[in-house]
């Protein structure tokens, strides 16, 4: 637990950044709008632009806000995971996670906590059922995207149709009861990891319509070796699937 912070077993969002001092003012405030009960731990990796010393000085006149600082950049996966086991241990009830570029919209996060307290154990917002969609890729990130989707959901053998998107919702102990310790994947895979091992853990996966929108300020992280490691670590996860049958 960060020191000094009281149990509070409400919704908190988990926002992992990293060079994100353009946007982090607005998204902070945003997101602590649209869920007003709610906390926010802004976890950052060491960011060069200062975004780490922006988030403390947001922090000391928001009391729903606190930050955990790492020592340098590990990856999103192990980012997500530091901050999940700072808002377990603070009592959190409902876990989100989303990103810090605007791309995953804060008015959209009712929604997912709704689902939530409607009984769902994990809640993905989708780019990929009935009223989603995305706006501002080009048909190469749109074919990476969607296409990496469907080749996990196929080899996983899984049913959410978007498994790339990391805009989630988690209740606690569905969260909690996942073996962290065996995620390895530190980009963006780790998004179909922790669906697959909540799925495998026969968690109640839920998708609400979501349109993701690129970010408009800063640099896409996205590269071609997240995508190799991607590949790799659902076809490692596929064949561990087939030994366990």
């Amino acid at each position: 637990m960060i020191d000094g912070e009281e149990r509070y077993d409400g919704t908190w969002v988990v926002l992992p950044t990293y060079d994100e001092a353009e946007n982090l003012p607005g998204i902070s405030s945003a997101i602590l709008a649209a869920l007003p009960g709610a906390r926010l731990l802004v976890v950052d990796d060491a960011s060069p632009d200062g975004t780490g010393r922006l988030a403390d000085e947001l922090a000391a006149d928001e009391p729903r806000m606190r930050v955990l600082h790492r020592a340098g950049k590990e990856g999103l996966g192990k980012a997500y995971l530091a901050g999940f086991e700072v808002v377990i241990e603070a009592g959190a009830g409902c876990v989100v996670q989303m990103d810090a570029d605007w791309s995953h919209a804060p008015e959209a996060l009712p929604s997912l906590v709704d689902a939530i307290q409607a009984g769902a154990d994990l809640v993905i917002g989708s780019r990929y059922v009935r009223g989603g969609g995305v706006e501002g890729w080009g048909l190469h990130r749109r074919l990476i995207s969607r296409g990496g989707s469907i080749f996990a959901r196929t080899m996983l053998a899984l049913e959410p149709h978007d498994l790339t998107g990391g805009f989630k919702a988690w209740k606690r102990e569905t969260l909690a009861a996942i073996d962290w310790d065996g995620v390895h994947s530190g980009g963006y895979v780790f998004q179909i990891e922790m669906t697959h091992l909540a799925s495998r853990a026969g968690a109640r996966v839920v998708e609400v319509p979501i349109v993701f929108k690129d970010r408009e300020v800063g640099q896409s992280k996205m590269s071609g070796g997240i995508i190799t490691e991607a590949l790799g670590v659902v076809l490692k996860l596929g064949w561990q699937n087939l030994r366990g049958r």
